[in-house]
Protein backbone atom coordinates (compact mmCIF):
# COMPACT_ATOMS: atom_id res chain seq x y z
CA UNK A 1 0.00 0.00 0.00
CA UNK A 2 1.88 3.16 -0.77
CA UNK A 3 -0.66 5.43 0.98
CA UNK A 4 -3.22 5.68 3.66
CA UNK A 5 -6.43 7.24 2.76
CA UNK A 6 -9.12 8.82 5.21
CA UNK A 7 -6.84 9.28 7.99
CA UNK A 8 -6.21 11.32 10.97
CA UNK A 9 -2.83 12.96 11.47
CA UNK A 10 -1.27 14.02 14.94
CA UNK A 11 0.34 18.16 13.98
CA UNK A 12 3.11 17.81 16.54
CA UNK A 13 6.30 14.95 15.26
CA UNK A 14 7.85 12.30 18.11
CA UNK A 15 10.71 13.33 18.66
CA UNK A 16 12.59 10.51 20.20
CA UNK A 17 16.84 9.74 20.81
CA UNK A 18 18.05 13.48 20.21
CA UNK A 19 16.17 13.66 17.11
CA UNK A 20 17.51 10.42 15.55
CA UNK A 21 13.53 8.51 15.29
CA UNK A 22 11.35 11.54 14.13
CA UNK A 23 7.61 10.42 13.22
CA UNK A 24 3.53 11.36 13.02
CA UNK A 25 1.50 9.46 14.57
CA UNK A 26 -1.55 8.54 12.30
CA UNK A 27 -5.45 7.45 13.68
CA UNK A 28 -6.75 5.31 10.98
CA UNK A 29 -10.50 5.28 10.27
CA UNK A 30 -11.11 1.32 11.90
CA UNK A 31 -9.93 2.67 15.31
CA UNK A 32 -6.06 1.64 15.05
CA UNK A 33 -2.71 3.89 15.26
CA UNK A 34 0.12 3.66 13.52
CA UNK A 35 3.76 5.82 13.23
CA UNK A 36 5.23 6.79 9.99
CA UNK A 37 8.64 8.25 10.12
CA UNK A 38 12.36 7.93 9.73
CA UNK A 39 15.30 7.10 11.74
CA UNK A 40 18.50 8.36 11.44
CA UNK A 41 21.99 6.34 11.14
CA UNK A 42 22.56 5.30 14.67
CA UNK A 43 21.70 2.10 17.31
CA UNK A 44 19.22 2.47 19.07
CA UNK A 45 17.18 0.13 21.71
CA UNK A 46 13.27 0.82 21.65
CA UNK A 47 10.98 -0.52 24.53
CA UNK A 48 7.51 -1.50 23.79
CA UNK A 49 4.09 -1.34 24.96
CA UNK A 50 1.96 -2.55 22.99
CA UNK A 51 2.88 -5.34 20.60
CA UNK A 52 3.90 -4.05 17.36
CA UNK A 53 4.81 -4.43 13.85
CA UNK A 54 7.93 -2.35 11.48
CA UNK A 55 7.15 -2.20 7.51
CA UNK A 56 10.42 -0.96 6.23
CA UNK A 57 9.65 1.37 3.48
CA UNK A 58 13.12 2.61 2.40
CA UNK A 59 16.46 1.67 3.79
CA UNK A 60 18.27 -1.08 5.48
CA UNK A 61 18.66 -1.98 9.28
CA UNK A 62 19.62 -4.83 11.49
CA UNK A 63 17.40 -5.76 14.56
CA UNK A 64 17.78 -8.42 17.42
CA UNK A 65 14.87 -8.58 19.63
CA UNK A 66 14.86 -9.13 23.45
CA UNK A 67 16.13 -12.14 24.18
CA UNK A 68 17.95 -13.24 20.74
CA UNK A 69 20.93 -13.83 20.70
CA UNK A 70 21.31 -13.19 16.52
CA UNK A 71 21.08 -9.89 14.35
CA UNK A 72 18.23 -10.05 11.49
CA UNK A 73 18.79 -7.91 8.54
CA UNK A 74 15.99 -6.48 6.56
CA UNK A 75 15.00 -4.04 3.98
CA UNK A 76 12.63 -1.90 1.96
CA UNK A 77 9.43 -4.26 1.86
CA UNK A 78 9.92 -6.21 5.01
CA UNK A 79 8.68 -6.48 7.81
CA UNK A 80 9.56 -7.52 11.85
CA UNK A 81 7.48 -8.01 15.09
CA UNK A 82 7.75 -7.15 18.10
CA UNK A 83 5.87 -8.48 21.21
CA UNK A 84 4.31 -6.08 23.56
CA UNK A 85 6.20 -5.14 26.71
CA UNK A 86 9.70 -6.16 25.04
CA UNK A 87 12.51 -4.09 23.58
CA UNK A 88 14.63 -4.02 20.44
CA UNK A 89 18.11 -2.98 19.04
CA UNK A 90 18.05 -1.56 15.75
CA UNK A 91 21.06 -0.28 13.62
CA UNK A 92 20.84 1.80 10.67
CA UNK A 93 24.00 2.69 8.49
CA UNK A 94 21.34 5.16 6.13
CA UNK A 95 18.18 6.33 7.08
CA UNK A 96 15.51 4.09 7.57
CA UNK A 97 11.79 4.79 6.76
CA UNK A 98 9.22 2.94 8.46
CA UNK A 99 5.63 2.65 9.26
CA UNK A 100 4.77 1.59 12.50
CA UNK A 101 1.44 -0.61 13.17
CA UNK A 102 0.50 -0.43 16.77
CA UNK A 103 -1.79 -4.12 17.37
Amino acid sequence: MAQFDNVSVKKKANIYFDGKCVSHTILLPNGTRSTIGVIFPSSLTFNTQAAEVMEILAGHCRVKLQGASDWTEYKEDQKFSVPANSSFEIETTDTLHYVCHFE
